[in-house]
């Protein structure tokens, strides 16, 4: 716990820190990559390079520094970063190694301006934060462990099966080689996979495309042209072939109600879309499942959603968008009109895609009187506010 004086240092040096959190988070993971290599696995280096989980970062020190007097509220900020964390196997041991080289970065960046009482009272800051991040990851961790099915640290699974969905997604069926039963999920969630590529542990995140079943998991990814795991799955492994699961985690999940749903996605975003519009029909309630891709050749599951429409006729309404093409029911982009020819009066709309596609439909949704309670969404990698597009 800080003492009085270290609590008025940090808030004192608060505002400086801020102004170079950028500079000091470009800095932190080049020296955490080289002093503790071990770790490097656990980031996708794609995010690394554009920025993305830098930025993530910073974002996530503000918001803990702004808002760690109110501890309901940090616990709902932290959520999304604990999700993470578990589907990666994050350790209370690497928390030492990060909070060394964030205290070097800072100490680097700043320079002489950090004091050692300055230093002392920011390791505590840090201290404090890890010290939740492990409370907070532990409960998931155990709660997951003891569900039925569950697990902990890496489990192995083998593909049972390989549907290509589109031109550039494919689906895998994973089902666990010990032959025991696998614990839910939400759906909406994903989970952590750990593949081996040329020797090395390589983790990433991968939704999940189908409803809980007590047997299996399903995902479906899309090949990225420079996407190393992607790529590998694509390319390199097929029905027979093992890889890990960590937990499932992810705070996109449907909200409890019966108001009508506005499904919209593009592209790969479909992916924990259509199992949460499987569920919304199981629960009575009405769909617009409203999904953009580059042209029929990329359109993924659209049989799938056509059996499911029609089995639920007067509930489910399905709108496909493309942007080249006639095989659709309109060419072009999502747009504010075409959103509103389809918003259901009082609905809730959930949105995942690519970063300018959520942009855009969060801003038209907003623009058509959707208040920012009934506008969900989803990123795939580190998060950031939508209008960083």
């Amino acid at each position: 716990m800080l003492t009085q004086e270290q609590e008025q240092l940090v808030a004192a040096t608060a505002p400086v820190v801020a102004e170079h959190l950028d500079a000091i988070t470009q800095r932190f993971y080049p020296l955490l990559f080289e002093r503790y290599p071990q770790v490097k696995p656990l980031f996708n280096q794609a995010h690394q390079a554009d920025g993305g989980q830098p930025r993530a970062l910073a974002g996530a020190v503000l918001a803990y520094v702004q808002l760690r007097h109110d501890r309901e509220k940090v616990r709902e900020t932290l959520a999304t970063v604990v999700g993470k964390h578990v589907s990666l196997d994050i350790r209370p041991e690497h928390y030492p190694l990060v909070g060394e080289c964030l205290m070097a970065a800072i100490g680097e960046v700043l320079g002489d301006a950090v004091r050692p009482e300055i230093a002392a009272a920011w390791e505590g800051v840090y201290e404090e934060l890890a010290g939740l991040l492990i409370e907070l990851e532990e409960y998931r961790y155990g709660n997951f462990e003891q569900s039925p099915g569950g697990w902990r640290g890496p489990r192995e699974f083998r593909i049972a099966a390989v549907r290509q969905e589109s031109a550039v997604i494919r689906s895998f069926v994973l089902e666990p080689v010990d032959g025991g039963p696998v614990a839910g999920h939400e759906p909406g969630q994903y989970i952590g996979v750990r593949l081996t590529i040329d020797g090395e542990p390589v983790y990433r995140h991968y939704s999940l495309s189908d409803l809980p079943n007590g047997e299996s998991y399903r995902i479906s990814v899309k090949r990225e042209p420079q996407g190393r795991a992607s790529r590998h799955l694509h390319d390199a492994m097929d029905v027979g072939d093992t890889l890990a699961l960590l937990p499932p985690a992810g705070e996109l999940t449907l909200i409890e109600g019966d108001e009508p749903l506005l499904l919209a996605s593009g592209g790969v975003g479909q992916t924990p879309l259509l199992p949460m519009a499987r569920q919304a029909l199981a629960q009575g309630r009405r769909v617009v499942y409203l999904h953009a891709a580059l042209d029929a050749e990329h359109h993924a599951f659209r049989d799938e959603v056509a059996a499911l429409a029609e089995a639920h006729p007067e509930r489910l309404r399905a709108v496909s968008i493309h942007e080249a093409g006639d095989d659709a029911e309109h060419i072009g982009r999502v747009d504010r009109d075409l959103l509103a020819s389809y918003l259901p009066e009082g609905g809730r709309c959930y949105f995942v895609g690519p970063q300018g596609f959520m942009t855009a439909v969060d801003r038209a949704l907003a623009e058509l009187g959707v208040p920012a309670e009934r506008r969900h969404f989803e990123h795939f990698g580190p998060s950031r506010p939508l209008d960083a597009a």
